[in-house]
C-alpha cells in the first residue's frame, strides 16, 4: 500500500537513496563507510565513541558533514548505535554544537525513512525494517497509541528509531506532525548524551541506559495517566444503572 500525497518528498528520498548507493560503489567511500561501521560496532561503548571521534577527525573541516551522513546511514540501512555518534559529536564539537548536529541529522534520517516508506510501499519497507514481524509490531503500536505514538516511541529507548519512521510512513500521519514529534521526543536524550560526550566521564553504556530507563519510566507514567483520565471520562459519560427507567410509585 502506498499513501498518496508528498510526491516531491518521496522523489527526493528516492534520489538521496540512489545517490548514497552510487557513492558507496566508489572504493574510497566504501572504505570510509566500512571503517565507520567497524568503529561503531565495537562492543565497548567508550572505545566505540573514541574510535568514532578519530574517524570523524580524519575528515578535517568536513567532519560535520561526515557525521551527518553517518547518522542518516544508521537511521536508514544499518543497525548501528546512534548514541555513539551523539557522544562522539559532543566530544569533538562540544555539547551545544554536537547536540545541534546530532539532532538535526537524526531528523534528516527520520524524514528520509518516512518518505522512503511513502515512496516504496509496504513490501519494500518490510525488507528495510527487518521483516514483516517487526513492521507488524509497529502497526500495533501505532494503532494502540494513535496520534501520540511517534512522540511516545521517541521517548522509549527500546523502540527502534528506524522502525518508527518507516512505520509512520505507512500510516495517515502527516509529515510535519511526524517530524515535530520526532524532534521533541529525541531532544532530551540528544542534549544529555552530547553533554556527557563532551566530558566522557563514567561508563558510556551505563550512563545511556540509566537515562533511557528514567525517560522510559516517565513516558510510561505519562501513558498510564492518559489511560486513567480517559477511563474516568468514559465512566462519567456512561449512564448510571437504572437511568432512563420509570421511577416512583
Amino acid at each position: 500500500m502506498r499513501l498518496g500525497g508528498g510526491r516531491a518528498g518521496a522523489a527526493a528520498a528516492l534520489g538521496v537513496l540512489a545517490l548514497g548507493a552510487g557513492a558507496y560503489l566508489v572504493p574510497p567511500v566504501r572504505a570510509a563507510v566500512d571503517e565507520a561501521v567497524r568503529a561503531l560496532s565495537l562492543p565497548d561503548a567508550r572505545r566505540a565513541v573514541e574510535a568514532a571521534r578519530t574517524w570523524l577527525r580524519g575528515f578535517g573541516p568536513w567532519a560535520p558533514v561526515a557525521s551527518a551522513a553517518l547518522m542518516v546511514l544508521q537511521a536508514v540501512v544499518a543497525p548501528l548505535p546512534a548514541f555513539v555518534i551523539t557522544f562522539a559529536n559532543g566530544l569533538l564539537f562540544g555539547w551545544a554544537w554536537g547536540a545541534l548536529l546530532s539532532w538535526s541529522s537524526a531528523l534528516a534520517g527520520a524524514a528520509l525513512c518516512f518518505w522512503l516508506s511513502r515512496a516504496l510501499g509496504r513490501p519494500a519497507v518490510e525488507r528495510l525494517a527487518g521483516g514483516a514481524a517487526a513492521l507488524e509490531r509497529a502497526d500495533r503500536f501505532f494503532a494502540r497509541h494513535g496520534r501520540w505514538a511517534v512522540l511516545l516511541a521517541r521517548l522509549l529507548p527500546f523502540v527502534p528509531f528506524d522502525l518508527v519512521s518507516y512505520g509512520a510512513g505507512l500510516t495517515a500521519i502527516g509529515f510535519w506532525p511526524f517530524l515535530a514529534a520526532t524532534g521533541l521526543g529525541q531532544l532530551p536524550a540528544t542534549l544529555l548524551y552530547s553533554y556527557l560526550g563532551e566530558s566522557l566521564t563514567g561508563s558510556v553504556r551505563v550512563l545511556c541506559w540509566g537515562f533511557s530507563l528514567a525517560t522510559a519510566l516517565l513516558a510510561l507514567y505519562w501513558l498510564a495517566g492518559r489511560r486513567a483520565l480517559r477511563g474516568a471520562a468514559e465512566a462519567r459519560a456512561a449512564p448510571l444503572p437504572g437511568a432512563g427507567r420509570g421511577g416512583g410509585r
